[in-house]
């Protein structure tokens, strides 16, 4: 199982929030590429990335952070938020972006994601965002009536490789990852499920692997202390 540091960005800052709530950012961190480097340090072979000013703008705001990381480490950078166009994707690939997130165009425009994974193939990857199992967008400020394993099955059917699932009620909490879902989509599609939010501690990182997930995504853990970045890549080696 691979696992993905997290860094979210807002104002070019490091931050984390709690349960998607953009009132609670905290930051965490003075700078993102010097916290890579960290990551980087202790063995890490992927970053995850989120351009939280992007997904609220819709457009891309922090770009030169996410650059900046994938030209000055070895990490091979993981990026969302705000990407909406063929040319926000093309843009990223050629700037040493090595997979791009696709989050509410995937509900609200199946066929730019269609488009896209034809094109740039498994560079694209879906994130699918739930709270009580359905699917929310822009930012997490929009709720729909779309079930997250529905979602799942269309992304796959059209031809994506790899799926980021959060439970938003577990997102920078430390509760732990909603297992049951987790499970239940990995069953479901024969995409790479991506864990993200909640995981806590080392206890958690065992669970998502005996569970056979592809990855685990982990922020608030490994910036509380709660988790040693290091030992859970060793644990999943």
């Amino acid at each position: 199982m691979i696992i993905f540091p997290a860094i979210d960005i807002i104002d070019g800052k490091p931050v984390r929030l709690f349960k998607g709530d953009f009132s609670t950012a905290e930051q965490v961190a003075d700078n993102a590429l010097e916290t890579a480097k960290g990551f980087e340090e202790v063995g890490a072979e992927w970053i995850h990335m989120v351009d939280l000013d992007g997904s609220l703008q819709k457009k891309r705001v922090n770009a030169e952070t996410f650059i900046s990381v994938a030209k000055n480490t070895s990490l091979k950078v993981e990026l969302g938020g705000g990407i909406r166009t063929l040319e926000d994707i093309q843009f990223y690939a050629e700037n040493g972006i090595s997979r791009v997130i696709l989050g509410s165009v995937a509900l609200k425009n199946p066929e730019l994601v269609k488009e896209a994974v034809r094109e740039f193939g498994e560079l694209i990857a879906v994130g699918i965002d739930a709270k009580g199992g359905f699917v929310a967008t822009e930012g997490w400020t929009e709720g729909s009536d779309a079930h997250f394993i529905d979602l799942a099955k269309q992304m796959e059917a059209i031809g994506v490789r790899t799926i980021i699932y959060t439970d938003i009620s577990k997102d920078g909490t430390l509760s732990g990852p909603n297992i049951q879902q987790l499970t239940q989509l990995n069953n479901a599609v024969s995409c790479d499920i991506t864990a993200s939010g909640g995981v806590t501690d080392i206890d958690d990182i065992k669970a998502l692997r005996d569970n056979k997930l592809y990855g685990a995504i982990c922020g608030k853990s490994i910036y509380k202390g709660t988790l040693s970045l290091k030992e859970a890549i060793e644990v999943c080696r």
